[in-house]
């Protein structure tokens, strides 16, 4: 065999292994991702479709609205911080995200009412709502629509609507890399791919933080960071929901946040990609009785600051409820 042909073998023998090396590794890290789906959570049915959910803890109610890219489980690894207090969480999956359903139509005053539904199942009275990012929307329509309800309403890096919020304040990625994330939103390899050889893009463009604000951080922010990341997957099982928050949370109009009758506490950082800090501004100074928590750096993960977030998210729960 000539030194060419011994070459091209040689090639075609790196890449099956390595195909091979890639395929496992996926698989893998799939199984991984998949595995805190498998229990903690529960059904019922409604008249919006099922409504997944998972239950954890006594005291005060919570309810915990995940963002972009969640699910129950997203909302459950978000606030564990709070698990270090006696609260009770109800954490949902939102329409379109694992085992709940998508209506026809939905939009986020249909997914509120699908939320005061869950509460009044299960008996829950008066619960503090926290929605981030793509879930305050709900979060905010669910104090508006349904006040009974809502003893308080935490709004974390809020993708709502702000006079100065640009739809996309992410800084531009070099071609392909956009239409490559674009596809990798549709499939659970391609996702994959994306976090394992373009992390820092992803960083910036589906975490909305500047790859350089992650790299000065503390290592267990990286972590936090990573796992966020990285529990998107399984992303197929959370198309309906990612296409549903692409159509409302980019620019979602005005809502009548001075109508609110709960205290609300806002919180962004400055740097968010998203644009959320004037949106958590505009908020905070809409609500009779509006707080502001902003940072100048963090980006929408608020790297640095998360025990401080959470912190004060505490103490605005154990708030005693005022007249």
């Amino acid at each position: 065999m000539t030194p060419i042909r011994w070459a091209a073998a040689a090639a075609v023998l790196a890449a099956l292994v390595l195909t091979g090396l890639t395929a496992h590794a996926f698989r893998q890290d799939l199984a991984r991702a998949r595995a805190p789906l498998a229990s903690g959570s529960q059904v019922i049915d409604s008249p919006y479709g099922q409504i997944e959910f998972a239950d954890v803890g006594q005291g005060p109610v919570v309810l915990v609205i995940h963002g972009s890219g969640g699910g129950f489980d997203q909302g459950l690894a978000f606030a564990g911080p709070l698990r270090q207090h006696p609260v009770r969480i109800i954490a949902p999956s939102r329409f379109g995200y694992l085992r709940s359903a998508m209506p026809p139509d939905a939009t986020p005053e249909m997914q509120a009412d699908a939320l005061a539904y869950l509460l009044d199942h299960l008996g829950i009275e008066r619960a503090v709502i926290f929605g981030g990012s793509a879930g305050a929307l709900s979060a905010a329509q669910l104090a508006l629509r349904h006040p009974r309800l809502c003893r308080g309403l935490a709004l974390g890096v809020p993708a709502l609507y702000g006079p100065g919020r640009a739809p996309d304040e992410r800084a531009p990625a070099p071609w392909p890399v956009p239409a490559l994330i674009d596809a990798a939103l549709g499939s659970d390899l391609l996702f994959w791919l994306a976090i394992r050889l373009a992390p820092e893009q992803m960083t910036r463009m589906v975490l909305a933080t500047e790859p350089a604000v992650l790299q000065a951080a503390s290592p267990e922010e990286q972590q936090r960071a990573a796992e966020i990341l990285f529990h998107i997957l399984p992303i197929s099982a959370r198309r309906g929901g990612l296409a549903m928050d692409s159509a409302t949370a980019g620019s979602p109009p005005p809502y009548p946040l001075d109508q609110l009758s709960c205290p609300v506490l806002a919180i962004s950082a400055q740097d968010d990609l998203y644009g959320t800090a004037d949106a958590a501004a505009h908020a905070a100074a809409l609500a009779p009785q509006g707080r502001l928590l902003l940072f100048e750096d963090g980006g929408h993960l608020w790297i640095g600051h998360d025990a401080e977030v959470w912190a004060a998210i505490a103490e605005f729960i154990a708030a005693p409820e005022g007249p």
